[in-house]
């Protein structure tokens, strides 16, 4: 299913979230946050993958491709936050969403669009999203994830 490199990073990232359980154990909490990244795009999951785990407190733990699969991928992986696009195949990010927040009210949920209008930030709002950005301010994803790990929102417009 995943290419070589895919499969080294994937494991390279495994290596690193045992790793900082290992050493925080004992201490009462875990000090790397896990994010699932959810995309129809493989180069842009590889993208915020990439711009997500240059932050060393941070940690994509699994990706998905489609609406559908990121709810699976959610009840598996239990991160502590998820990335997900807003047009995706199978189910799209809001339905998405509306699943996970019916299923964990309090993880908190950015999503990412190519087109942010205030109507779909409101219409995030409603389902239980807690931020938005538009694709191309790609380096946005960075301070809405910071905002949304304080416990405040982000929408920008």
């Amino acid at each position: 299913m995943y290419c070589s490199v895919c499969r080294q990073a994937i494991a390279f990232n495994k290596r690193r979230e045992m790793r900082a359980i290992e050493s925080t154990a004992g201490m009462g909490e875990i000090s790397v946050v896990r994010i699932l990244v959810a995309d129809d795009s493989p180069a842009i999951r590889s993208c915020l993958r990439g711009l997500l785990d240059h932050h060393a407190d941070w940690l994509v733990c699994d990706e998905a491709s489609n609406g559908k699969e990121a709810v699976e991928r959610f009840l598996e992986a239990k991160p502590d936050l998820i990335v997900i696009d807003f047009q995706m195949p199978e189910m799209n990010g809001l339905d998405a969403a509306r699943h996970i927040v019916g299923l964990s009210p309090k993880t908190p949920i950015l999503m990412v669009t190519i087109h942010l209008s205030k109507q779909l930030s409101q219409e995030a709002r409603k389902v239980g999203i807690r931020g938005a950005c538009a694709k191309g301010d790609i380096h946005s994803v960075v301070d809405a994830v910071g905002a949304l790990l304080r416990e405040e929102t982000y929408f920008p417009n």
